[in-house]
């Protein structure tokens, strides 16, 4: 056996036991009694001292190493490369704080899930203090470049090479563009009506048509399953097992019907990737791909990408309302009471509202863009945890003119900071962006989509996706793999244009 063929099985076995950590998260969000919450967070400190052991061993080092030195193609060397991309950075953790970042984390999470459902910021206060400063140390053993920030080492684990500075040059101008053109719809004087989406609409209804769009786009429900939680995602535990969730209110339809296409674009990324294939090792031999980096995603930018694509240019086009409207009416028959047009007018509404993962199109990336503005602040020591709800209300109605009711709806909503999740939140725009790009250049080379959509057939969407973004796994980087795609690097003008174009449309401007 090549060091190569070792290299790739010691990656899989630790693959495998991630799958066992991503597990017990998904059980924890999902089905776990309360009463699970200690032993859930010893046994996920557990897993990730293991994991971390593992990951950082002397005998990884040498396999990398040894695998450094032989003859490899391309797509080999990309793999030993994002090997060891990932030794280093672990290697620079201490295994004490990583298993204490899991065991407060989890513990930190079910504090989340009560403060939200009763309003009490000072309940999770001293949760977020423990994660603020564990991440801070996380970010200060990564180390950054000179003249960067502590932030940067955070936001790396997500999108790696990027910055603070880089992400905020793109974000203020973009962030300028879209409050004009938000102003602009606002102004129009003939906004569609709400009725539509505000229809009642059952939630074993709602189920049942999420699971009639998954199978439509191509979500394999035999390799994936749909679940409740209490903030939606996606985990992609291993090959033919990734698991989405959503949640349900019976008053707005739209949320549970985009948050599932949105969870289920990240579900289709993760089955599209070559868990369950092989590639060539350097003597030809077919190697199992799980736990190499050639089946893992480049970045959370291009994660979100094909979530927000299936989400928005899918699931909010005109196209996809003529297949979709005649089912959606079978289901809630309000619904009925209004023609096609009206429904889609109504799902494109462009109104500043306080749940980001709610958000319409136009107001989505002034969520994104406050976050990360917060969060930057709480890891450089900027912003206390005591002034968060102030800082979040003040910058809340100077984003998107309304003032906050209570933090349940404030700084509450997500979920992310009780995980230790900081870097994140920026890479759901990158996603907009990516997703804008690529979809250019997925209307010039498959012609005739929309007609496609309208019949409710995804299918040369899907497969343009898994063979051009899913397929390569690790082997470019997101900036590569934009150029490679596009032919240009990743830029904001694509993704005005596409708000711009639609969104003006709607308001009939």
């Amino acid at each position: 056996m090549s060091k190569y063929a070792e290299l790739c099985a010691y990656g899989r076995r630790g693959a495998t036991l991630k799958s066992i950590a991503s597990l017990l998260g998904w059980d924890q969000e999902t089905y776990m009694p309360r009463g699970g919450g200690d032993a859930r967070a010893e046994q996920m400190a557990l897993m990730a001292g293991m994991m971390h052991e593992r990951g950082t061993s002397r005998e990884l080092g040498d396999l990398i190493s040894a695998c450094e030195g032989e003859s490899l193609n391309d797509q080999q060397s990309a793999c030993v490369r994002e090997f060891r991309r990932d030794y280093d950075k672990r290697t620079k953790l201490p295994q004490s704080l990583v298993e204490e970042l899991a065991r407060t984390g989890s513990k930190a999470q079910d504090a989340w899930k009560d403060a939200r459902k009763n309003n009490d910021f000072k309940a999770f206060a001293p949760w977020l203090t423990k994660m603020v400063d564990l991440s801070r140390q996380k970010a200060e053993a990564y180390g950054f470049k000179p003249g960067g920030e502590l932030y940067d080492a955070l936001l790396d684990e997500y999108e790696p090479n990027a910055t603070a500075k880089e992400v905020e040059g793109v974000f203020t101008p973009l962030g300028e563009k879209l409050s004009a053109l938000v102003k602009e719809l606002k102004d129009s004087g003939d906004a569609p009506s709400d009725g539509p989406i505000t229809i009642h609409a059952p939630e074993d209804r709602q189920h049942a048509l999420g699971l009639h769009v998954l199978r439509a786009i191509g979500f394999d429900l035999n390799a994936g399953r749909l679940d409740i939680t209490t903030h939606p995602f996606c985990e992609g535990l291993a090959p033919g097992d990734t698991r989405l969730t959503t949640r349900y209110d019976g008053k707005y339809f739209p949320g549970a019907l985009y948050g599932t296409m949105h969870e289920a674009g990240h579900g289709m990324y993760e089955q599209g990737l070559p868990k369950g294939g092989t590639h060539d090792g350097p003597g030809g031999e077919a190697i199992p791909s799980f736990g190499t980096p050639l089946a893992d995603d480049i970045s959370l930018g291009i994660h979100e990408s094909q979530s927000r694509m299936w989400e928005n240019m899918v699931g909010r086009s005109r196209p996809f309302w003529s297949w979709i409207y005649k089912e959606a009416c079978d289901q809630f028959a309000e619904l009925g009471k209004f023609d096609q047009e009206e429904v889609y007018r109504a799902v494109n509404i462009v109104r500043p509202s306080y749940i980001r993962v709610e958000a319409d199109e136009g107001t989505y990336n002034l969520h994104v863009m406050l976050r990360f503005g917060i969060e930057r602040a709480m890891i450089a020591g900027d912003l206390s945890i005591a002034d968060l709800p102030g800082a979040w209300n003040e910058r809340f109605k100077k984003l998107l003119g309304l003032d906050v009711p209570d933090d349940t709806n404030g700084c509450l909503q997500d979920v992310h900071w009780s995980f230790g999740l900081f870097g994140y939140f920026p890479t759901y725009t990158l996603g907009n962006l990516y997703a804008a790009q690529f979809w250019q250049t997925i209307n010039k080379e498959l012609p005739g989509l929309e007609s496609d959509f309208a019949k409710g057939d995804f299918g040369r969407l899907k497969t343009w996706l898994n063979e051009n973004i899913h397929a390569h796994g690790r082997r470019y980087s997101a900036g590569e793999l934009c150029e490679k795609v596009t032919g240009k690097p990743l830029a904001s003008q694509p993704l005005m244009d596409y708000l711009g174009g639609k969104l003006r449309e709607v308001y009939k401007l």
